[in-house]
């Protein structure tokens, strides 16, 4: 039995050693060193111009990126139209609110690399996404990273898929760590992620529940900053537009930085999936870390987008590259 179980383990071993796991294998950052080594430029220049046209640029890109590799993986399917027969996941309730800038910033570095012959239709929607995310983040001071390419643009995007997959501005941190763990992500990658939230800006709809109706025992959720809950109120009415934009950072909503942290440890977190991460025993080590070290969350920063930007990767055997970002072609 023993003597069966040695040969089971050599075997699988072999197994392991002879087919590993190619999604990840195939990731390179020079993996258009050939077919277009000037990749990386022409889609900075493409978000650079994009930028100064308007900042929503930079969180909606971010965003974007995030919300397609939670569902399906990295793949650039939450960027596909729906069809009279087929709902896509862009059109689910929870990226309806996708701002519409980061499509159009993938889809003009689509149209600038496909306008150079030997980069016609070399390069994937799901790459681009991802080398646009990180010159994003650069663009509001943040750190810069080495991007891992060679994704292939999914086949698949249904609204259906979405559900259960993306986390909301209630989640404790219990749920997030599930949420995370799921597309093989720690607990400090999650936190590292959060951070995002520094930029860009959410809906006043989002928030209603922690100003005015949080539970039988107090109109405002007590976690909240008391004057950072009032300033909220005045932006966002009982009577108002629940669309209505509200900054996510109320210090530096155009910065990149660990002011997000510090604004938690102010109780100033504007969801409560943010605040969450400082009122938890288990994160707020990091959280009080973070605040005071911004060298060491930028790190952790990269670290997660680095693994977010493997999940879920297509391989020749099961994506393409698209013509047409927004389309199955």
């Amino acid at each position: 039995m023993a003597r069966f179980s040695l040969v089971v383990v050599v075997t699988l071993s072999l197994a392991i050693s002879m087919f590993p796991d190619t999604t990840t294998a195939q990731l390179k950052t020079n993996f258009y060193g050939n077919s277009c080594p000037n990749v990386e430029q022409i889609v900075k220049k493409v978000v650079q111009e994009k930028i100064k046209q308007t900042f929503v640029t930079i969180p909606a890109t971010l965003r974007l990126f995030f919300h397609d590799c939670f569902v399906n993986g990295c793949d650039a399917s939450v960027m596909i139209q729906s069809t009279p027969t087929n709902k896509a996941e862009k059109d689910h309730p929870d990226n309806i609110s996708l701002a519409g800038d980061g499509f159009d910033v993938v889809i003009k570095a689509k149209k600038a690399l496909d306008a150079i012959p030997s980069c016609k239709n070399k390069v994937s929607c799901a790459d681009i996404l991802a080398l646009a995310t990180r010159d994003v983040v650069v663009a509001a001071k943040g750190p810069s990273y080495a991007v891992e390419l060679g994704r292939f643009d999914g086949l698949v995007s249904t609204a259906a898929s979405v559900n259960g997959n993306l986390p909301g501005p209630n989640n404790k941190v219990t749920e997030l760590n599930k949420l995370f763990a799921k597309n093989k992500l720690t607990q400090e990658d999650m936190i590292a992620l959060s951070a995002a939230h520094t930029l860009g800006f959410a809906h006043c709809g989002k928030v209603f529940n922690r100003i005015y109706n949080f539970n039988l025992t107090h109109a405002v959720d007590p976690t909240l900053n008391k004057a950072y809950a009032k300033e909220l109120q005045l932006a966002c009415p009982k009577t108002v537009d629940p669309r209505i934009a509200i900054n996510m950072d109320p210090t530096t909503p155009r910065q990149f930085d660990n002011i997000y942290f510090k604004n938690l440890q102010q109780g100033k977190g504007l969801f409560t999936s943010d605040q969450v991460l400082f009122t938890d025993g288990r994160s707020k080590p990091t959280v009080n870390d973070w605040a005071k070290n911004s060298v060491a969350f930028n790190k952790a920063f990269v670290t997660a987008m680095t693994k977010l930007g493997r999940v879920g990767v297509k391989t020749r055997r099961n994506g393409n590259i698209r013509r047409d970002c927004g389309a199955f072609n």
